[in-house]
């Protein structure tokens, strides 16, 4: 399973770097970047994203199957995200709602650190 996912990111990932797919790519994935609670590892993986006033939603697809978002329960924590081509940091919470998780960022103003 660990490879399948490994080469879909990488084909996601090169998609959004695509001169010729990037732009399409870019305005429904992202790549969040956020360290792991535990492991102190820094991770950086494609998603699926909103944007919403103040920020960006991602709903996590098969939330049982992915253990990234159980970074952000309770206080949540410090993410970075690639949006238009810049990386944006802000802070991301996850909430889960039955078998539906979400987790919302708030943006942190452009040009602001975490």
């Amino acid at each position: 399973m660990t490879v399948f996912v490994d080469r879909f990111n990488s084909c996601v990932v090169g998609l959004q770097n695509s001169p010729r797919w990037g732009r399409l790519v870019n305005r429904r994935m992202t790549v969040v970047t956020y360290t792991g609670r535990r492991s102190g590892t820094e991770f950086s993986i494609p998603v699926a994203y909103r944007r919403t006033a103040d920020g960006v939603t991602i709903e996590v697809m098969m939330p049982d199957a992915k253990n990234w978002w159980r970074n952000f329960l309770d206080e949540g924590g410090p993410i970075g995200l690639r949006l238009d081509d810049v990386v944006r940091t802000g802070h991301a919470t996850a909430r889960r709602d039955g078998k539906r998780v979400l987790v919302t960022v708030r943006l942190a103003a452009a040009g602001s650190g975490r």
